[in-house]
């Protein structure tokens, strides 16, 4: 028997092990496995504890006097939960995390056998990292990286089997300093938007000293059962299914959205949920998504940093758990053709220490102004750095998902709802005002009588828009469903970052000519309006028009990944990041290459897989099928019968023999391309090739054929698990 059709016949009987556990109150558990300040309190002196307050709540550095007895607080309560090992975890720019264990045992100089835990431990270790992406920062020989400690996100333990290991997030640097990791410059780019947007916020409230940016993420996956998934080597190596004919039901009656969640994955849910609350990751949400087999989890909104680490720790939770239910979590961008894939959207804010989201119409004039001021200066800098920040959500995977029949397009455009485009309107149309009286300049914005309007408006928000506004947030719906956030969140906070600082130039200059602080603030404001208007669209982003506008307003429309990433590498890029302290150009370009080599090993993977299966399945599939209808037609004729007899078998031979034809021609081709691509030298020419003379000339078609032999040959021989089983038995 296949393994196809022994996974068919073990699905039936599955059941997963947890179906009749009770779920514990999720308060009751909720964090018991991470060191929050509440635990620090518990097990630490109060100097060690004011130091780690102090560096949490301020961004100072941890005091090494003191680091020890931090580190034998955390081993006390760390060892009061079983945990042997603890590990620097750290997120390298593989795409996940990294983290190698090392146990609290050690030996004194007369062979006493101990555990312990230093400050030195804590604060800094140093990784073999030869081997983790670096793009030519340093030769494979200087091996030398470190990890250091960040306080700000809270050390935790992860449960794996019946093992338990101390996870202390750490961020990952070159011997020379230069970052290696996620974390590193999403600190720096959060720390410059802090910066910038004290300064501005200043202008309306002196009491706002931090400025923090809030992240809820959406995370959208598919779950099918483990026995197809093993077999389907694509789906094994690849997370998508490279081949695969459209079932007669997919998605079309849309009756899966928010519909009834199967039993078997509800209890998967229910597992990952309560690892996922030990661990202080807030979920709030579950619901079946719109195609067939395809979920959602979303959690309460946090500090983007936190957030960013909670959602990767997530990707892993959820498919460790899926295990256990003996099922696959598929977190590809698009892992099955013809239905929707999968993003992960990213609501993004931000709130003073005073207790204001700086994205909320306020109720007077005075805070509609301060949200009019960041409303638009965000505008502003996604119309500006379009091109970067769509470099940000750029992947192999993420190419087969934007532009789809449920992704945004792949031109960066800003939805703000009709209420709001009306008020943007409005301030243009005042070109040349003084705003001479400006209370009543201010006050004629009425933002704060119409908040139910605005809210009514933004209820139906345009899900083409790939940055939309939506109340209180602006939703990046263009990232996908494997990255990780920190990539957005980056690029996002240091444009803002960098457009709010040039805010401020602009309204002090005009302060400075004698103009009251308002009236300076309005007509600055009035200036990005017209300068970024471009951006703004509430149209269909899917629309053939829409392209064809977007030219004429000239915003790119960067379709490929491989040229996506030629953004990193601009003079604008470069003294964006450079300017605010988050990459200096060595660091960009070696991301560059990083991204660019990332691609490209995914198509060459993908192409090989195509190659494997087109030869070792498929061909053989199809040429058994067709030896049998050739015997068929072989004993017909023996028979004495007319031609007309076996016309339709001679039909169904021909169209297989031409199938098979193609594949095997196609599939030669695409090995020869491959060569020719492995022969460049350039890693971005080699990527381009990889994307035009690969993917995109051999991809497609070889899976036409095969997905049309799919329909044709007999059943019982077709060693592929078929979407209609993958999706709709569990």
């Amino acid at each position: 028997m296949s393994l196809r059709f022994d996974a068919i016949n073990k699905v039936a009987n599955e059941k997963s092990s947890s179906l009749n556990v009770a779920a514990p109150k999720i308060t009751s558990i909720f964090g018991e496995n991470v060191f929050t300040i509440k635990t620090a309190r518990a097990f630490l002196s109060d100097d060690a504890y004011k130091s780690l307050v102090t560096s949490i709540k301020g961004g100072k550095k941890i005091d090494r006097s003191v680091a020890g007895s931090i580190a034998n607080g955390l081993r006390a309560w760390a060892e009061g939960k079983g945990v042997t090992h603890f590990t620097h975890w750290f997120q390298p720019l593989t795409g996940s995390t990294a983290e190698k264990h090392d146990s609290f045992f050690t030996l004194k100089s007369d062979g006493t056998a101990i555990e312990e835990f230093d400050g030195a431990a804590l604060i800094q270790q140093e990784p073999d990292a030869s081997s983790f992406p670096n793009g030519g920062i340093r030769a494979t020989f200087e091996a030398r990286g470190y990890t250091a400690w960040d306080p700000s996100s809270p050390p935790f333990i992860i449960e794996i089997g019946h093992g338990k290991t101390l996870c202390i997030p750490t961020i990952f640097v070159s011997y020379t300093g230069e970052s290696l990791d996620y974390k590193a410059p999403l600190l720096k780019a959060l720390e410059a938007l802090n910066k910038s947007a004290v300064d501005v916020a200043n202008y309306f409230d002196k009491n706002v000293t931090k400025i923090t940016a809030t992240l809820g993420w959406e995370q959208e996956y598919f779950v099918i059962d483990e026995g197809l998934a093993n077999a389907r080597p694509d789906l094994i190596q690849a997370g998508r299914t490279v081949f695969g004919a459209a079932p007669a039901k997919g998605q079309q009656l849309e009756d899966h959205y928010f519909g009834s969640i199967p039993e078997r994955v509800y209890a998967f849910m229910r597992d990952y949920e309560s690892e996922s609350y030990k661990l202080g990751i807030p979920l709030r949400t579950r619901h079946n998504e719109v195609a067939p087999a395809q979920f959602e989890c979303a959690p309460i909104f946090e500090e983007v940093n936190i957030a960013v680490d909670h959602n990767i720790l997530l990707m892993d939770i959820m498919t460790r758990v899926a295990k256990r239910h003996h099922l696959r979590v598929l977190l590809h961008e698009k892992p099955f053709a013809g239905i929707n894939g999968s993003g992960k959207h990213n609501n993004w804010s931000m709130a003073t220490d005073t207790g204001v989201n700086l994205l909320a119409p306020g109720k007077t004039p005075k805070t509609n102004l301060m949200f009019l001021t960041f409303f638009v200066n965000t505008i502003k800098a996604v119309h500006d750095y379009a091109d970067i920040l769509r470099a940000s959500i750029a992947s192999a995977g993420n190419d087969h998902r934007l532009g789809a029949n449920e992704a945004p397009p792949a031109i960066i455009s800003v939805f703000v709802g009709q209420y709001l485009a009306k008020v943007l309107a409005d301030i243009e149309t005042r070109v040349g005002d003084k705003f001479d009286e400006q209370d009543e300049a201010i006050l004629k914005l009425d933002l704060h009588r119409s908040i139910p309007e605005l809210l009514l408006d933004n209820t139906d928000r345009n899900r083409t828009s790939p940055f939309a506004f939506t109340g209180n947030k602006f939703e990046f719906r263009a990232v996908g469903s494997t990255a990780n956030c920190a990539n957005p969140m980056i690029t996002l906070n240091t444009i803002l970052a960098a457009t709010l600082k040039q805010f401020k130039k602009d309204v002090d200059g005009l302060i400075e000519k004698g103009d009251k602080k308002e009236i300076a603030i309005m007509h600055v404001i009035q200036k990005y309006i017209v300068e970024s208007k471009n951006v703004l669209f509430e149209g269909d982003g899917y629309s053939a028009e829409w392209a064809k506008e977007a030219e004429r307003r000239g915003l790119p429309n960067i379709k490929t990944t491989p040229l996506a990433f030629d953004a990193l590498t601009t003079d604008k890029a470069k003294h964006l990041f450079e300017s605010n302290g988050i990459y200096n150009h060595i660091e960009l370009e070696a991301r560059h290459e990083i991204e660019l080599e990332n691609y490209l090993k995914k198509v060459q993977i993908e192409g090989r897989i195509i190659g494997d299966l087109a030869l070792n399945h498929i061909l053989p599939a199809a040429i058994k099928y067709q030896n049998s209808v050739l015997a068929n037609v072989n004993g017909l004729k023996a028979a004495g019968l007319p031609e007309s007899a076996y016309a339709s078998q001679l039909t169904i031979l021909k169209q297989v023999s031409e199938h098979i034809q193609v594949i095997h021609t196609k599939v030669h081709a695409m090995v020869e391309a491959r060569k020719i691509a492995n022969n460049i030298e350039s890693t971005r020419s080699k990527a381009i090739a990889y994307e035009s003379q690969v993917k995109a000339a051999f991809f497609d078609e070889i899976r036409y054929h095969v997905d049309k032999l799919e329909s044709l040959v007999d059943d019982e021989i077709w060693t592929l698990p078929k979407y209609r089983e993958m999706l709709f038995l569990r």
